[in-house]
């Protein structure tokens, strides 16, 4: 079984900056990417970025130029450094995790909440 736990949301104001981190431990082989996705209140869960084994990245458009994914392979840890916070951005985020092509987990999510 695969864990992963986030950490690093909070309250921040508006052009503001938040790193989110998350760890994954258990029975993992052959990870594809980590990456974070987010649920703004009263909307659907949408994707924010992913960062494959190798190191490539992919951000949606709306956090491009202010969200820098990264990752540690040793630690199967991936990061989210998000500068430049908008009220927008405010919701909770998902650590998510695939693994040997179609092995998908799932963190309990951590809220960041951007004040205008």
């Amino acid at each position: 079984q695969v864990q992963l736990v986030e950490s690093g949301g909070g309250l921040v104001q508006a052009g503001g900056s938040l790193r989110l981190s998350c760890a994954a431990s258990g029975s993992i082989f052959s990870i594809d990417f980590m990456g974070w996705y987010r649920r703004a209140p009263g909307k659907q869960r949408e994707f924010v970025a992913t960062v494959t084994s190798s190191g490539i990245t992919n951000y949606a458009d709306s956090v491009k130029g202010r969200f820098t994914i990264s990752r540690a392979n040793a630690e199967n840890t991936v990061y989210l450094q998000m500068n430049s916070l908008k009220p927008e951005d405010t919701g909770v985020y998902f650590c998510n995790l695939l693994a040997a092509g179609s092995l998908n987990y799932w963190g309990q999510g951590t809220q960041v909440t951007v004040s205008s």
